[in-house]
């Protein structure tokens, strides 16, 4: 497979290389959040997706609201993208992913995010 398509929900913390975001410039929230308080709520967003009756449609709502990335705009949609385009944690974890798997949480430079594949 040479692209994939996915979606993201990306939580910043105090360590991400880029502390701020579209919801906060200034990323004063972001630089008092620890890695593992992004965890815990990158894992509360996984369970309300998974627990969900459409998690597709979910993963998009809850990218929309609270991913740290500005592709919230577009529900945490990155679009389609091959090999050598993104991080290597996040390419490797979306590469791994079938279509429509929603991955566990993936650390990369950016911060912490969980992935959903659509194709």
């Amino acid at each position: 497979m040479s692209t994939v398509g996915a979606q993201h929900l990306l939580i910043k913390h105090q360590g991400s290389r880029r502390p701020a975001s579209w919801k906060d410039e200034s990323g004063a929230e972001i630089k008092k959040r620890t890695k593992e308080q992004a965890r815990e709520i990158l894992l509360q967003h996984k369970q309300a997706i998974m627990n969900s009756p459409n998690p597709a449609q979910k993963f998009g709502e809850l990218a929309s609201i609270h991913s740290d990335c500005s592709s919230a705009k577009n529900n945490g949609s990155l679009g389609v993208f091959g090999r050598g385009e993104m991080q290597k944690a996040f390419e490797d974890a979306a590469f791994a992913l079938k279509v429509g798997e929603i991955s566990d949480v993936v650390d990369s430079d950016s911060g912490l995010h969980i992935i959903y594949r659509f194709s």
